[in-house]
């Protein structure tokens, strides 16, 4: 006999081993799992039978299948013979070779736990049926190969109970990078971003003007833009009506005709604007100065000066303008989806583009009640200190709202969500390798997380990394489920 196909088969099989030990590696299968297989796998090329599994034992257990007694890949789930009239081999639960880790026996610790139904009469998990290992929709109630040779996978009791749940073994999860978060309770902070700008604080801006007919006479040396303090003097007037009022009131105090008389000629100085300088000074000398000044009524900055020397003012006309800017408001212009997540009294962080480095925090004081119908923004008024003046009317800003609710709510990480547009899945871990898919219902978004208004609740452990793999299986087995026939069914 030639040597020639021995050597060749020979160097087949070390090739095969060779495989087989990178195959075992991927699959995380022990020494203890790959040996018994591989001399089975031995006894066959060599054209021997297969031992029983346990060593020195008969093959035991139900017949799972009848094999080719030649040990081609050729199997039935009834007894059958060839075509050459030979009997096909029976197969036993025992001495079967099943290169599926999740297919082997469970321990005693295990069994004692499961559904007495999930365990067959030799200790083995109970089989359901097998579906196509490439995912096509057929499935067998017996083992089997598909047109390339591939075994169909087995489907246990228990992992058909819901045709979404996918279970994933131990070296699977760490291979695909599968990890988990708890969904945990607590309140969604979304910052809105908009852009501002900053204003003038209406309530400290001032106008000085004379409340009657005057002529000015002359006026201080100060300009728009000029920063003056309280009290300082602005304009120097003479009027008819105030010199009038002023010499009645004069007179009424050398006569002596009596507190009403006196207080009825001082209000009417009062009603007239005079200075209570001006005042002072007719009680004091008896005599009504010709000029009255009137001075500054709060420090800030001169917005305008309408004030001319020599000029006829009329009763109420504007002779300066002047703003405190020690506070300032920002408003912002909020886009009108954003409106219901922005509270009255939320925080608010200001950066001016002029001051690079500088942020200036405030409260949103004031939302206006109206929206502008050509942007569909709504005006946000915060308040801010400006105590050093670097903060200027009309400075462009960069406005961000710490928006969103104030009550603890059910939250996920973003990425546990796979939002499709017209569904949201999350996939929850159940624990011992088993996943669950669920349709869940969404709220407000902000700072990395999702509110879950139903389908999560607190404490369940959800998966946040690679779950588009884990939901693409339970999609694949959800439609296998629905299309496996009744008699594969228990």
């Amino acid at each position: 006999m030639s040597r020639l196909p021995t050597g060749c088969t020979l160097v087949v099989f070390a090739a095969g081993m060779a495989a087989g030990g990178y195959w075992a590696g991927q699959n995380d299968l022990t020494a203890a799992t790959v040996m018994p297989m591989i001399d089975t796998l031995t006894l066959r090329i060599l054209g021997g039978e297969p031992k029983a599994m346990a060593a020195g034992a008969p093959p035991s257990g139900a017949i799972a299948y009848y094999r080719h007694p030649d040990g081609d890949a050729v199997y039935s789930a009834q007894p059958r013979k060839t075509g050459d009239g030979r009997d096909f081999v029976a197969v036993r639960a025992s001495e079967d070779v099943n290169f599926d880790p999740a297919a082997a026996p469970p321990s005693k610790e295990a069994t004692a736990a499961i559904d007495p139904a999930a365990i067959n009469e030799a200790g083995q998990r109970t089989v359901l049926y097998y579906r196509n290992p490439m995912g096509l929709p057929d499935t067998s109630p017996t083992p089997k190969n598909d047109s390339m040779g591939m075994a169909y996978i087995p489907v246990y009791y228990g992992e058909a109970d819901d045709g979404s749940t996918v279970r994933v073994s131990t070296g699977k999860l760490q291979r695909t990078g599968v990890k988990t978060a708890l969904a945990t309770k607590a309140a969604i902070l979304r910052p809105v971003n908009v852009p501002g700008s900053v204003t003038l604080d209406e309530r400290l801006v001032s106008v000085v003007s004379i409340r009657t007919e005057a002529f000015v006479e002359k006026v201080a040396d100060i300009t728009s833009g000029a920063v003056i303090e309280k009290g300082q003097p602005l304009v120097t007037f003479y009027a008819k009506e105030i010199a009038a009022a002023g010499a009645l009131y004069a007179a009424d105090i050398k006569t002596g005709a009596g507190k009403t008389a006196a207080r009825g000629s001082l209000q009417r100085l009062v009603n007239l604007g005079v200075p209570t300088e001006a005042i002072a000074e007719i009680e004091a000398t008896g005599k009504v100065p010709i000029s009255v000044t009137l001075t500054a009524p709060r420090g800030g900055v001169v917005l305008e000066r309408m004030a001319v020397d020599g000029m006829m003012s009329e009763a109420g006309e504007t002779l300066f303008r002047i703003a405190d800017v020690s506070t300032v408001w920002v408003e912002a212009n909020v886009p009108e989806y954003e409106l219901s997540s922005v509270r009255m009294g939320a925080e608010a962080t200001i950066r001016i583009r002029s001051l690079p480095g500088r942020v200036f925090k405030g409260k949103v004081q004031l939302i206006f009640p109206a929206v502008e119908q050509q942007t569909r923004t709504a005006k946000v008024r915060i308040e801010l200190a400006n105590p050093d003046g670097v903060l200027f009317a009309n400075m462009y800003a960069d406005v961000e709202i710490a928006a969103g609710g104030t009550d603890a709510v059910v939250t996920v990480p973003d990425s546990a969500v796979i939002d499709t547009g017209e569904r949201q899945v999350v996939i929850v871990d159940k624990g011992e390798g088993a996943f669950e898919p669920r349709d869940v219902k969404l709220g407000m978004r902000g700072d990395g997380m999702t509110e879950i208004t139903q389908g999560v609740a607190e404490g369940d452990r959800v998966v946040v990394a690679a779950n588009f793999l884990i939901d693409a299986e339970s999609n694949l087995k959800a439609a296998l489920s629905a299309l496996t026939p009744a008699e594969a069914k228990p």
